[in-house]
This record gives structure tokens, C-alpha cells and sequence, in this order.
């Protein structure tokens, strides 16, 4: 046993195939080697096979092993012999079983067919019997068979004659029932009888059936066009008059004409749609948009039984129904063109996506959703953009019409109603903007929910161009800027030689309060309800720029401001003009009052003062005081003059000290005149009365004067002294600007002795009192 465990077992396995092959194979010789096979080809493992040759094995084995090995392939073989005998013993074993069963299963065969054989032969029997009864059954009746078979074959004949005669009967009653598809059916059943002997035998039943059918056709065709039959009914009356031949391509041309027909009824391009403000309880506005739905609902029908009945008409259908969206955008363009409410837009854009939808269950193939999004995205965009067009009119009406109202008007606080009413309409009119366009955010409404981040840029973008726009257009009101061909609507209220200074200094207040008040104001909602946005892309910066809005309107303020100054003073230089150069100087006579220019520059400057009252506000009172300035407040000419030069009557000693005064102001710190233009009533009326001084200075040095001439402009100083001390804010500026006229004069007169100061004391109070006693009257 020890031996056969160190026998590999696939050695094992492989010998028990050949033993068992060996054991079953039908032909003994199949694996014997040829008899002529050299005994040169033999070697140890020839010992399985029939040819095997005992004493050629052992001269073999003993040449090609030693003892040991010998020893070791007869404890093999001894091994071996043994395992095959076992196995052998095995097989008989298993064999017998299986011969034992085989045995047992013949007797139980042989057991149950014992009898069967003669049952099988009266079977046999007897279906000869039925065979032969049958067959004489067959001939008996041959006869009288083919004799029923010719009578029916007649009878089926005249049956069909019989239907064809009866036919337009049936037809006429199809008709009076309407069951069409009978008529239909028995028409074509009899179609090839007709074409038969339609000429001949039938020939009345022909033409009397051709003539209901044609009734049938015209009804089939009726009930094609007719809107209250059904889809299917409609459907099958078009399959009934392909099977009558009837040309069914006209009928499909007829039947899209009538779809646009239908859709041209619905006028979409110019029907008033119900705004979203009406009282829902008006009738004719509900019925209105009733019927309209109706309508819609009623087009979609047609559409959905035109494609049930043509089924290759998608595309056909399609582009009808792509002017549903077109015409209803068009007419809402229409309407944003005019002032037309959020809320009213809404509605029209709910009715339109309502709609959309509708078509679209029917004819999804036509795309109207994207369709639709394409022409809101243009029309949303386009009533942003005219919610601040109209914003920009009514700001300007505003302003306008208020400063075509003030020619004429005394008023002070006429320019208080133009600033007011302008102020109103800027931070009114943009809360009310921003209302509406909020009111487009809120809405649950697809439509606009996939627009939401455009909206919010729109707006946003929409203020920056608005505020940008709106300073354009306060240039072009106040005349520093000339209008170009697109805003030529908003300049016409005011001609450019007829710009009021009182419109430009409101203007310039208006541009503070945008700048101060509105601007923060409208940020502020902005950052509250429109923020987000981004569609625009962070690479090209924010929408909305506050800061530069405020730094534009800061500095349009400030350029209204002089330009307003600069206005008032052009007046008053022409005033000053004509005073100097209609007289002639060197020839003037001895003064006896004060020159009638100076009541009317004094006139000129209250005017101005009321205006700025109604304006501006009063700024911080900070005058300079001639008992409060210093040496350098103080003019190095003005003393001289007034106290000195006045009392001596010698002219060399006047120019000597003219000299005086020149040397004297080279020693003297000079004195600031012009210092930056305030928004208050102190520094616009101060810079003004400085810059009319300056300019009288410039009028006075462009003449030569006598003593009389000079004497004349040193009593109208010495009266404007009195008189503007009150005005201007800086006190000893203007003090110091009337000295320099009177040094100018002196300069520019032949021979400059002065007024003593008692004449001068004299004439202005008589004057002052002249003054007083026209002042109740005026």
C-alpha cells in the first residue's frame, strides 16, 4: 500500500481509462501494434498493449536498469497488478448490477405487451370498416353535393345582384342616418361590379349610387370643416373620402387656410388685453378675457384635429403656430411704447405664457416655449428701457414747464415750486420705477423667473445710463451743451437765447439734492431688493457705480452754480457797459446825485437775492468786518484817499499821493478776493457783486475822465458802499474792490481832486432818503 500511495494519481487516472477502454472496446486490435513493428521502435510502455512481448520487455528492462531499479519495477509492478485486480473486481460488480436490472425490465416488458398485439389487430379492423362505410357514404352523396354547392354559388349570385339593385335604397337610408361609414363600405363593395358591368346591366344602380355618394361626400366634407364635430369624427370623415378617391390634398390646403383664417379672427396683433389693475368684478374686461381664452382654447382644438387627420403636417403647424407668440409681442411693444404699469405688463405676459402653453401640449414641435423666452427677454428689456425714457420726460417736464411758466413772474417762490416739483418727479418717479420693476420680481411667473438675473442688471445698468442721461439733459436745459438729432424731443421747451438764470440755478441745486439725497436713497433700494444680478459678467465691474453717479452731479452742481453767476454778471456787464460808454467823460459835468446805473445795478441785485433766497440756503455767517480786519484786510489805497487826499485841493499832491498809495501796497499782504462759489445765498450774491466790481473796475480803466467824470464815480461809490454793506458776506472785499475803482478813476482822470466827504455825506442822503420815500409806492 505503501508502494501505490507514491504512485501519482494522474498516472493512476490514466491508467484506469485504458484498462476500461481495453475493457469496452468493440475491436480487440484497434490498439495492437502492427506485427511488422521493429523491435528497435519497442519500449517499456508497449506492456498495456495486446502485442506486448514478454521477452523482449525483460531484455529491455535488464539493459536499461540495474539491480535497484529492477528490484524497484517489480514493487511496481506487483503494485499495479494488484490495483487492477481490484478494479477489475469493481467492474464485475457494477456490471452485474446493471445486467441484473436490465433483466428484470425485459420480464416486465415481456409481461405487459403479452395481448396487445391482438387488440391491435381489431382496431385495425375496424377503422377498415368505418373507412369503407365512409367511402360509400361519399359516393352516394357526390351528386347532391355538387348539386347544393352550384345552388349556393347561384344564390350568392343573387345575392349580390339583389345588394346591387338595393344599393342606392341602402345608401339613401346611410344618409338619412348618417352612418356614412356604411354607405362608404357598401359604395366600395359594389365598386368592382360597377366598373364590371357598370355600363351595361347596372347602369341605372350606378348612377343612382354615384349620386349618393356624391351627397355623402359633400356632407363627409361639411363635417370636416364643422367645429363642433369631434376630433375623431373629423379624422374619419377625412379617411372616408380618401377611400371614396376624393382629393384629399385640396381638402388639406382648405382646411390650413381656414386655421389662419382663425387666427387672423383672434386679432392678437391689436386686441386690448385686460390690465392686471382692472376690478375683477367689470364685466366687459372678464368677458373680454373669457373669450379670448375661449378662442385660444378653440385654435388649439383645430390645430390638434388638423394633425390627427394630416399626420405629416408638423412642420406646417409648427410655423402657424409660431405667430401666436410674435403676434402677441407685437402688440405688447405697442404698449410699452406708452407709459404702461408693471402690473398691466404682467398680465399681458401671463396671458401670452398661458397660451404658450397651451399650443405647446398640442404642437410641442414648434418650440413656442423657447419662442416665447426669445421675444420676453427683448420685451422686458425694452419696457425697462422706456420705464426710464418716461422717467427722463417727466423729470424734464418737470423742469420745463415750470421754467416756461417763470418769464413774467415777480414771484418769490416760483423757482421753490420748479425746484420742488423737480425734486418730486427725481426721487418719486424712481421709487415708483423701482416699484414696478420689484413687482416684475415678484411675480410667480416662469416667464420671468428665468429673467430674474437679466432684470436685476437691466435695472441696475438702466439707473447708471438714466443718471448719465439725466445730467446730459440738465446741460442741454441750462445751454452749455448743444442737443443732438436723438434729443431734440427733450429740448424742445426751451430755446437756448431764452434760458432763464433762475432755471439754471435750479438746475444746480437739483444736482446737489440728486447727489446728496436721491442718489443714496435709490442706492439703498437697490441694495434691498435688485441685489444679485451677475449675468453681465464680474470682468465688466458693476452695473450700478453710486460713487461716480455722486462725483458727476457734484461736479454738474458746481458748473451750474458759476454758470449761473456767470449769467447774472453778463447782465449786469452790460448794464455797466452802456454806462460807461454812452457818456462822454473828459466833458462831463459837476455831479449833483447819484447816476441812475447804480439803481439799477442796485435793482438787478436784489432780483438776484430773491432768487437765491428761494433756492439756496443761508450759509454760516462769517462776514469780514473792516472794524474787524487787519492791516491786510484793509486796502493800501482806500485810506489815503478817504482822509488825506480829500481835503487838499492841490493836484500834485493828489498824484503824488497816488504814488504813495502804489508804494504803501507793495508792503501790504494781498488780499484773496475770489475764493471757491458755496451752494449758499452769502457766497453766490458775494462772488457776484465781487466779480461786477471787478468788471466796473475794467470799465472805469478803459476811460480818461475830468474832475467832474472822476468826482461822478467817487459820489456812486461812496452810495455803493452804503448800500452793499449788507449784501456781499465778505465785507472788506467788496470795501477794498470800490476803492480800487476810485483809485482807477484817479488814475485815469485828468485831474483827480476829489468830492469833500461832507458833499459826499449830503448827496447820498439824499438819495437814501429819495430812495425811501418811492419804496412804499413800488
Amino acid at each position: 500500500m505503501g508502494v501505490d500511495d507514491e504512485v501519482p494519481i494522474d498516472d493512476k487516472a490514466k491508467r484506469m481509462r485504458d484498462l476500461l477502454s481495453s475493457f469496452y472496446s468493440p475491436d480487440p486490435n484497434s490498439t495492437s501494434v502492427p506485427p511488422n513493428t521493429s523491435s528497435r521502435f519497442a519500449t517499456l510502455d508497449t506492456i498495456n498493449t495486446t502485442a506486448f512481448d514478454a521477452d523482449q520487455y525483460m531484455n529491455l528492462l535488464v539493459q536499461k536498469s540495474n539491480l535497484e531499479g529492477m528490484l524497484q519495477r517489480h514493487v511496481e509492478m506487483a503494485a499495479e497488478i494488484k490495483n487492477l485486480d481490484t478494479d477489475l473486481q469493481m467492474l464485475v460488480y457494477e456490471n452485474y448490477n446493471k445486467f441484473v436490472s436490465a433483466t428484470d425490465t425485459i420480464k416486465r416488458m415481456k409481461n405487459n405487451i403479452v395481448g396487445m398485439e391482438t387488440n391491435m389487430e381489431q382496431l385495425l379492423e375496424k377503422i377498415m370498416s368505418v373507412q369503407s362505410k365512409s367511402d360509400g357514404v361519399n359516393t352516394s352523396l357526390f351528386e347532391k353535393r355538387e348539386h347544393i354547392e352550384k345552388l349556393h354559388r347561384t344564390r350568392n349570385l343573387l345575392r349580390k345582384v339583389q345588394f346591387i339593385y338595393d344599393l342606392p335604397a341602402r345608401l339613401a337610408k346611410c344618409i338619412k342616418s348618417e352612418a356614412y361609414a356604411d354607405a362608404v363600405k357598401y359604395y366600395t363593395g359594389a365598386m368592382p361590379i360597377f366598373k364590371a358591368y357598370g355600363d351595361s346591366s347596372f347602369q341605372d344602380c350606378k348612377r343612382a349610387s354615384e349620386e349618393a355618394i356624391a351627397v355623402i361626400t359633400t356632407h363627409l366634407q361639411g363635417k370636416v370643416f364643422s367645429d363642433s364635430e369631434s376630433i375623431q369624427a373629423r379624422a374619419e370623415a377625412v379617411m372616408l373620402l380618401k377611400q371614396l378617391n376624393f382629393p384629399v390634398d385640396n381638402l388639406k390646403v382648405q382646411l390650413f387656410e381656414k386655421l389662419e383664417q382663425f387666427l387672423v379672427d383672434l386679432h392678437l396683433e391689436s386686441k386690448e388685453l385686460p390690465p392686471a389693475s382692472a376690478d375683477q368684478g367689470n364685466l366687459p374686461e372678464s368677458a373680454t378675457f373669457a373669450a379670448h381664452e375661449a378662442s385660444i382654447r378653440e385654435f388649439s382644438e383645430a390645430v390638434r384635429a388638423y394633425r390627427v387627420i394630416f399626420h405629416d403636417s408638423e412642420q406646417q403647424l409648427s410655423r402657424l403656430a409660431q405667430n401666436i407668440p410674435k403676434m402677441h409681442f407685437e402688440a405688447t411693444q405697442q404698449h410699452i411704447k406708452k407709459q404702461l404699469a408693471s402690473s398691466d405688463l404682467v398680465a399681458m405676459l401671463r396671458i401670452i405664457w398661458t397660451d404658450v402653453l397651451l399650443m405647446d401640449g398640442v404642437l410641442p414641435e414648434a418650440g413656442l416655449r423657447d419662442i416665447t423666452m426669445e421675444a420676453a427677454h427683448v420685451a422686458v428689456k425694452q419696457y425697462v428701457a422706456s420705464r426710464f425714457s418716461h422717467l427722463l420726460l417727466d423729470i424734464s417736464g418737470a423742469v420745463v414747464k415750470v421754467g416756461n411758466q417763470m418769464e413774467g413772474i415777480e414771484e418769490e417762490n416760483s423757482l421753490q415750486a420748479t425746484l420742488e416739483a423737480s425734486k418730486k418727479a427725481v426721487v418719486q418717479g424712481s421709487m415708483d420705477v423701482l416699484q414696478d420693476f420689484r413687482q416684475l420680481l415678484d411675480e410667480n411667473l416662469e416667464l420671468l423667473s428665468k429673467l430674474r438675473d437679466l432684470v436685476i442688471d437691466w435695472v441696475q445698468e438702466g439707473f447708471q445710463n438714466f443718471f448719465r442721461k439725466l445730467n446730459d439733459h440738465f446741460l442741454l436745459l441750462s445751454g452749455k451743451k448743444y442737443p443732438a438729432g436723438q434729443d431734440l424731443s427733450f429740448h424742445e421747451g426751451i430755446q437756448r437765447d431764452k434760458i432763464l438764470p433762475g432755471l439754471v440755478l435750479v438746475l444746480a441745486q437739483l444736482s446737489v439734492f440728486v447727489e446728496q439725497n436721491a442718489v443714496p436713497r435709490i442706492t439703498e433700494e437697490i441694495a434691498s431688493s435688485f441685489s444679485g444680478g451677475g449675468s453681465r459678467g464680474y470682468e465688466n465691474g458693476p452695473a450700478f457705480v453710486p460713487a461716480e453717479i455722486c462725483r458727476t452731479f457734484r461736479a454738474a452742481g458746481e458748473n451750474f452754480l458759476q454758470h449761473y453767476i456767470n449769467m447774472r454778471t453778463q447782465k449786469i456787464s452790460v448794464v455797466l457797459n452802456k454806462r460807461f460808454t454812452t457818456p462822454n467823460w473828459v466833458k462831463h459835468k459837476e455831479p449833483r446825485e447819484v447816476h441812475m446805473f447804480v439803481d439799477l445795478l442796485l435793482q438787478e441785485l436784489g432780483s438776484i437775492i430773491k432768487e437765491l433766497k428761494s433756492i439756496l440756503p443761508e450759509g454760516i455767517q462769517r462776514k469780514h468786518r473792516r472794524s474787524d480786519s487787519s492791516g491786510s484786510t484793509i486796502s493800501s489805497r482806500s485810506n489815503p484817499l478817504r482822509d488825506d487826499r480829500m481835503v487838499r485841493s492841490n493836484t500834485q499832491q493828489a498824484r503824488s499821493q497816488l504814488l504813495e498809495s502804489h508804494l504803501a501796497k507793495l508792503f501790504k499782504q494781498k488780499m484773496e478776493i475770489f475764493t471757491k462759489v458755496e451752494h449758499t445765498q452769502e457766497s453766490v450774491i458775494t462772488t457776484i457783486v465781487k466779480l461786477c466790481l471787478k468788471s466796473l473796475q475794467e470799465f472805469v480803466r478803459l476811460q480818461t475822465f475830468n474832475r467832474s467824470g472822476f468826482q461822478q464815480i467817487q459820489l456812486d461809490i461812496h452810495f455803493l458802499k452804503t448800500t452793499l454793506k449788507d449784501t456781499a458776506d465778505d465785507e472788506a472785499a467788496v470795501d477794498f474792490l470800490l476803492d480800487e475803482v476810485i483809485v482807477a478813476a484817479a488814475e485815469r482822470c485828468l485831474d483827480p481832486i476829489p468830492l469833500e466827504p461832507s458833499i459826499l455825506d449830503r448827496l447820498t442822503q439824499a438819495k437814501l432818503a429819495k430812495a425811501r420815500e418811492q419804496s412804499p409806492t413800488s
